[in-house]
């Protein structure tokens, strides 16, 4: 990586070589390529993932070392979130952004708002990364932009400049790993194949790719869950790894996610070539009734199992029943057989955030592959109070505690908000990712949808106040005052958008004919006070 000497003396190499360069500042030149230090979306995909390496590696050696991230639908949510982080952490260190299928398909797509069905524009995932990585990448070039003013300013007025060059020079940057949603695909290999590539290109070092039939697909918090067999899905492990590997991101992640634990159908039966292997081991799990060829009805598929005829359950639909109390023994052999082709991280789709029920499945797992780590899903569709004063209460229970005080039907009531089981249950919550990372092998702890309610409950109380008795003192309550007392750098929604940056540019191309807009009739410089 340049430093700001380095730069300014490659472009006055360059000066010297084409000699009618005379208006090019050096100085100017090396600042715009300080600014912009990433000059694709392979240069951001190779180094994220080597990030991404560097954080499974510590993880390994200290599981307090885990890593987070919060979903975002927009560029600019991928912005703010990063400049949040820095503001109050200093540091991007193991901070993440997940780029979630559920936020595409219901608030990025042509067709308007649609359920997680990967119904929705796949081109519109890879735009999507390229969208928050532009947002980060003009980060960078606003905070530098800051330093580089400030720099002048020092320069103009004789003041030493080293503590401002050591600010430029050891910048760290707003570019985080994205952890990328591939649903199941988008239609077979080699669609998974050429979308992975278009995801990499526009910055993607961590692919996530789920079980489900792709066109069968459903939230993997909703019923009807249609699971393929091993061959399938090593299939388009296969596939990522190779546009990894034609891309040159050779270390690039894969996260195989399972959804078999809520799932109880499938839509093919695989070839069993000899007992014991992955097909027949899935066509185990199968429900079926034995039958005879004389009872069999006509246009049955019938399978032969331990020397007896039995008749798989099939549905109206064509599709195949599991059988009952199946669905963790199927996470488990997912898990592995993805483990041992291809895939570097797992994602196990729960009912309810329980420590102890993730660790009875990656107990299991790591039995069989030691370092085994999980990608968890902090969902919003859990109701987070209930759950974790359901545990709480049913501990209580076990230890012999009285909870005559508490209605058990009624848990979420508000009238428990200030009570010893309130107060148990958000101590849960405040240390669930920590627990779940010590004790369940979860090295990322993500919330794939948390900005959309974000968006939605700020808009929701502004409009309540604005369009009734509180008008404009709503915005400047709830909002406004709010941004100027945190700090937030959003505030200055014109320098936010670029204005300062511009204003820059124009004088470095144009000199004194540059027409800027920071001058002393900007209303925005009232932030500043």
């Amino acid at each position: 990586m340049s430093t700001y000497v380095s730069a300014i003396d490659h472009i006055r190499e360059l000066k010297a070589k084409y000699g009618n360069w005379k208006n090019i500042s050096e100085n100017d030149a090396a600042r715009l390529v300080i600014q912009n230090r990433f000059k694709t979306g392979l240069e951001i995909a190779q180094y994220t993932a080597d990030i991404m390496r560097r954080d499974m590696a510590a993880y390994d050696a200290d599981k307090s070392k885990y890593t987070q991230s919060l979903g975002a639908w927009h560029g600019f949510i991928g912005q703010q979130t990063m400049y949040a982080v820095k503001k109050y952490f200093g540091t991007t260190e193991r901070k993440y952004i997940y780029l979630s299928g559920w936020m595409v398909a219901a608030l990025r797509s042509e067709f308007g708002p649609l359920p997680d069905q990967s119904m929705h524009e796949k081109t519109a995932v890879p735009k999507l990364i390229e969208e928050i990585y532009t947002f980060l990448r003009q980060a960078d070039e606003k905070v530098l932009n800051d330093y580089f003013r400030e720099l002048n300013a020092a320069q103009e007025a004789g003041q030493d400049t080293k503590a401002i060059l050591d600010k430029i020079n050891n910048f760290e940057s707003h570019i985080v790993p994205i952890i990328a949603d591939i649903d199941a695909g988008f239609g077979n290999e080699e669609a998974t194949y050429l979308l992975t590539k278009q995801m990499i290109q526009a910055g993607a070092c961590a692919i996530q790719v789920e079980n489900q039939v792709s066109d069968a697909k459903q939230c993997g918090h909703q019923d009807g869950k249609v699971t393929v067999p091993h061959e399938d899905f090593i299939s388009k492990l296969n596939a990522i790894r190779y546009a990894f590997l034609e891309l040159g991101i050779d270390n690039g992640i894969i996260v195989a996610r399972t959804d078999s634990e809520g799932a109880s159908l499938t839509q093919k039966l695989p070839v069993s070539r000899e007992p014991g292997d992955l097909a027949s081991q899935y066509l185990d799990f199968l429900e079926v009734e034995e039958v005879t060829l004389e009872n069999a009805n006509e246009y049955d598929v019938l399978l032969k199992r331990d020397g007896k005829l039995v008749r798989p359950t099939r549905m109206p639909n064509g599709l195949y029943s599991f059988r009952e109390g199946t669905n963790i023994d199927r996470v488990v052999l997912d898990c592995v057989t993805a483990l041992e082709n291809g895939a570097d991280l797992l994602w196990i789709e729960t009912p309810t955030p329980d420590v102890a029920h993730i660790k009875s499945m990656t107990d299991r797992i790591t039995a069989q592959v030691p370092d085994a780590k999980l990608v968890y899903n902090n969902s919003p569709s859990f109701n987070w109070t209930l759950n974790f004063r359901k545990q709480v209460i049913a501990k209580w229970e076990k230890e012999g505690k009285d909870i005559s005080a508490y209605d058990k039907a009624n848990l979420m009531s508000a009238d428990y908000d200030n009570t010893e089981l309130n107060a148990a249950a958000d101590e849960l919550a405040r240390t669930f990712q920590a627990d779940a990372s010590r004790e369940a092998c979860v090295f990322h702890h993500l919330i794939t949808l948390p900005t959309f309610h974000t968006a939605a409950l700020s808009t929701h109380q502004l409009a309540k106040g604005y369009f009734g008795d509180k008008g404009m003192l709503a915005y400047v309550e709830e909002v406004q005052r709010k941004e100027l007392r945190e700090g937030v750098a959003a505030v200055k929604h014109q320098a936010m958008a670029g204005s300062d940056i511009g204003d820059d540019h124009k004088e470095i191309f144009s000199g004194e004919n540059a027409l800027k807009a920071g001058g002393a009739k900007n209303t925005a410089n009232q932030f500043g006070h």
